[in-house]
């Protein structure tokens, strides 16, 4: 049977956590540039008032400078630093520095991990593939749904043939870079786990591997309106009774479907919630964050996980890089703490994306 399988070269729970600084580093490079307005997401969803809040407030978009990537690339020079991820809130593709980026990553020796919605703004996939695939480990597409009606219920704006047809050609290009002799990135469906796609999900991995996507993975919802509550997976034990089957039929999903190449799909955080638990992740569950990732909002202020931004911030103030350097904040009390005491924050007890310990 199929187990669940992290990121390329990402270690378990809290194993191998490093006081030598992140192994990898998320810049919220524009966090306010999206060209969809997916109902779960923080910032663009249409029962979001955040992007109209600093519209009245004045406040312009949030862009990070590439100088600080960039500075921070230079400080993190023989560290445990092997990856780096573009914004996952908002559309990536859409910073104008994206360019840069890559070419950061192919300088100091370190891969991207991109996460996308899958529409390949301005350039397409094509273009986009030849650039992404030479310094990336991991593309996670935005996924969430095996059939148009549902991913076009959640992602408002996608259109479903484009983005299939966007997934055949990045596919393609992956393969024959990989088959020429270059790298080989990882290609992923990212989904969020609600009542509107769950039962999908043994349909998205049949389509994965018919596709030749290499791996299903997700989490469950962050609640951020009250609208969408009854959406989530976990909001009482009819639900997760409900989910836990659908984890059984992923399971089965994963041995009947194989990959072109006769390969299993992965699977990452699909696993069984406790009934009895108030839909709290498994007793026990780490956080695969702390001590091993870093993130940057775009101001340069540092987080320590990727939590809801006003959620996270409770966590503390541990300083931001445009006045300290990141290892400087990796190494201090207040970091420390943090990772020594998370179990006991309120916040972290209840996060969706603890995991389980692996027996």
């Amino acid at each position: 049977m199929n187990r669940t399988s992290s990121d390329t070269g990402e270690p378990q729970g809290r194993v191998g956590a490093s006081n030598a600084g992140p192994w990898r580093i998320t810049f919220d490079t524009n966090p306010d540039d999206c060209n969809l307005h997916c109902i779960m997401c923080e910032d663009h969803s249409p029962y979001s008032k955040t992007q109209q809040e600093r519209r009245n407030a004045g406040l312009p978009r949030r862009r990070m400078d590439i100088d600080l990537i960039r500075q921070v690339l230079a400080q993190s020079r023989g560290t445990p630093l092997r990856e780096i991820i573009p914004s996952t809130m908002g559309e990536p593709l859409l910073y104008r520095h994206f360019d840069q980026i890559l070419d950061l990553c192919a300088e100091h020796g370190v891969r991207l991990n991109l996460t996308t919605n899958g529409t390949f703004p301005g350039r397409g996939a094509q273009a986009w593939a030849h650039r992404i695939v030479p310094v990336t480990s991991d593309v996670k597409i935005s996924w969430n749904g095996s059939t148009k009606a549902t991913q076009e219920r959640v992602m408002l704006g996608i259109n479903w043939d484009r983005v299939m047809d966007n997934v055949r050609t990045f596919v393609t290009v992956r393969d024959a870079h990989a088959a020429s002799g270059g790298n080989r990135c990882r290609i992923t469906f990212q989904l969020t786990f609600m009542e509107t796609n769950f039962s999908e999900l043994p349909d998205v991995i049949e389509l994965a591997a018919h596709l030749g996507v290499d791996r299903v993975k997700g989490h469950h919802l962050w609640a951020h309106f009250p609208q969408i509550r009854q959406q989530s997976m976990r909001r009482d034990a009819s639900a997760i009774d409900r989910w836990n089957d659908i984890v059984d039929a992923a399971q089965e999903a994963v041995e009947l479907n194989r990959l072109p190449d006769g390969r299993q799909v992965l699977l990452e955080n699909i696993f069984k919630l406790d009934p009895g638990d108030n839909g709290a992740i498994t007793h026990g569950a780490e956080c695969p964050f702390l001590g091993q990732e870093a993130w940057v909002a775009s101001d340069g202020r540092f987080n320590p996980c990727c939590a809801p931004d006003a959620l996270r911030r409770t966590l503390g103030d541990f300083g931001n890089l445009n006045e300290v350097s990141l290892y400087d904040i990796w190494r201090s009390g207040e970091y420390q703490a943090l990772r020594a005491n998370y179990r006991d924050n309120a916040l972290c007890h209840g996060c969706n994306m603890r995991r389980p310990v692996a027996p």
